[in-house]
């Protein structure tokens, strides 16, 4: 690790014994953990985590500019200070009570490896149990806070005693101790390699994905080796775990990045208008062809072509797609002048490719040609681990442009989304933050009681609960009967000939259904 590197905190606040000391502190005192690296660039003041159900006068200070800025200062000082320990070989383990610019009082405990400062954990910020407060208050005049946030907070304000602050300053040197061992055992392994910060880092996203799991890092691993080739792609996964963004990042991570992207839904249109949209047409070829078109297979030469549900092509126009394939040539409908085109293929698809060769509805060879790299994009039930980062993406995203803060969830809230099965994965849980985003209003925490009833009303293994609790034989098999369609539907867009086909009935049985449940008015 060089000198400049920055330790990963995002990620070693996760290790788990780090995460049950901070859990532990924030229960205990209402206190958070901060960080901030040896250079003392990467700045982060310990704050209460969100949805504390206290906030401390520090909380309050730091979400003014002024003082986070000050709060940053601090903690340069608190790594400059540990800087100078390391350059006398005089760093020792253990934590040291620092004063903030506050008036109120931070631990911070050095983490070292080697007789190498590589940064140092920080928690606080507690008044001293016998501290008058008017110093505080002295100290953080300049700032103008709201009358009423100081006094909730000064009311809310941890204050320890000399046993409390000892035992405090032991659970936050346990939590150094375990960042430096992780250090330590992470570098013993690729000791020789050069490749620690590969090693070490747990990337959160990659191109517009987003996912710190293990099944996402693999998914990451993989797509660093296909990017620079220029073989074709078949990407498979349920509706809404974003396989159009891994088409994205493949292709704005490779050699055509700055061609054209082009996307195509091969279930958006009818046979003939497809083939047009695809291959183009030449003026005067069906009724309605007023001019020549040009197919989206020529304005993505030289570039990448995303062509989602695949499955849902005819086979017509899937020996088309295999001559550009295996050729790289075409016939524009109406027209028998050959043209070359230069085109990576990714393909995607959420149907069962293999089984539908077996069955004769997708051409085998075509199969194999699309089926060179597979990559399969996981469902979110899948990588529940990402599902907190997910939130917070999406948070930040709907608030963009908002003239109110950032929102947060409650704990509950959080626990219910985090349980929730999620049969339309990503897409359904953003758009269920859009919409607790817009109900909550001028709120800042988002409770449980504004989530969607099907979320709301789940036992604690994420099935729903069935409303109003039936007791006949009848109403439980309706229930049931409501849930799975709109699992169904929700799996298939919406697309209700898909749905149908899974659920094994035709689709004017399921249109009356989904009327008779009302399930359109449960999609909004």
């Amino acid at each position: 690790m060089s000198a400049r590197s920055h330790l990963p905190w995002d990620d070693l606040f996760e290790l788990h014994v780090v995460k049950k000391i901070g859990k532990l502190i924030n229960r205990r005192w209402c206190l958070g953990l901060g960080a901030v690296s040896a250079d003392g660039r990467d700045a982060r003041p310990p704050r209460a985590p969100k949805g504390s159900a206290r906030r401390g006068l520090a909380d309050v200070i730091v979400d003014r500019p002024a003082g986070e800025v000050a709060a940053a200062a601090n903690c340069r000082q608190v790594a400059a200070r540990f800087r100078d320990a390391a350059a006398k070989r005089a760093l020792r383990p253990g934590v040291v009570r620092f004063p903030s610019h506050s008036g109120l009082y931070w631990l911070a405990a050095p983490i070292a490896y080697d007789q190498s400062f590589l940064g140092a954990l920080l928690c606080g910020a507690f008044a001293l149990q016998e501290q008058n407060l008017r110093e505080v208050d002295r100290a953080v005049a300049p700032l103008s806070l709201s009358p009423v946030d100081w006094a909730a907070a000064r009311d809310a304000q941890p204050r320890l005693s000399p046993v409390e602050v000892d035992f405090l300053g032991d659970l936050v040197a346990a939590a150094a101790e375990e960042i430096a061992a992780h250090f330590g055992s992470v570098l013993a392994r690729q000791r020789g390699t050069g490749d620690f910060e590969a090693e070490f880092a747990i990337r959160h996203a990659y191109g517009g994905l987003v996912g710190r799991s293990r099944a996402m890092q693999e998914l990451y691993h993989l797509l660093d080796r296909v990017v620079a080739s220029d073989s074709t792609v078949l990407i498979q996964g349920e509706n809404g775990t974003g396989k159009e963004l891994i088409a994205r990042a493949i292709h704005y991570n490779s050699p055509r990045r700055n061609r054209r992207f082009v996307v195509q839904n091969c279930s958006a249109f009818n046979d003939n208008l497809l083939d047009s949209e695809l291959f183009g047409h030449k003026k005067g070829a069906f009724t309605g062809a007023i001019s020549d078109k040009q197919g989206l297979f020529e304005v993505a030469d030289k570039g990448t072509f995303f062509l989602d549900e695949i499955g849902d092509m005819s086979p017509a126009l899937q020996v088309k797609v295999l001559r550009v394939l295996q050729e790289g040539t075409f016939t524009a409908v109406g027209d028998t002048e050959t043209r070359h085109v230069d085109v990576r293929i990714i393909a995607a698809t959420n149907r069962d490719l293999k089984r539908m060769v077996e069955t004769g509805e997708f051409r085998e060879d075509l199969y194999y040609r699309i089926n060179v790299i597979n990559i399969v994009s996981p469902p979110l039930r899948e990588r529940r681990d990402d599902i907190p980062l997910l939130i917070d993406h999406f948070l930040k995203r709907h608030a963009k442009g908002s003239r109110s803060r950032l929102k947060v969830l409650s704990d509950e809230c959080m626990r219910r989304l985090v349980d929730y099965a999620w049969p339309g994965n990503v897409r359904e849980l953003e758009n269920e933050i859009e919409r607790l985003v817009v109900l909550a209003g001028d709120e800042r925490v988002i409770g449980e009681e504004l989530l969607s009833p099907r979320i709301r009303d789940q036992s604690s293994d994420g099935i729903a609960i069935v409303p109003s609790s039936p007791h006949s034989l009848p109403d439980a098999v309706k229930a049931l009967e409501k849930r799975m369609i709109y699992e169904a539907l929700t799996r298939n867009n919406w697309n209700k000939t898909r749905a149908a086909a899974e659920l094994n009935i035709s689709r004017r049985n399921l249109i009356r259904l989904v009327q008779k449940y009302e399930l359109e008015r449960a999609r909004a």
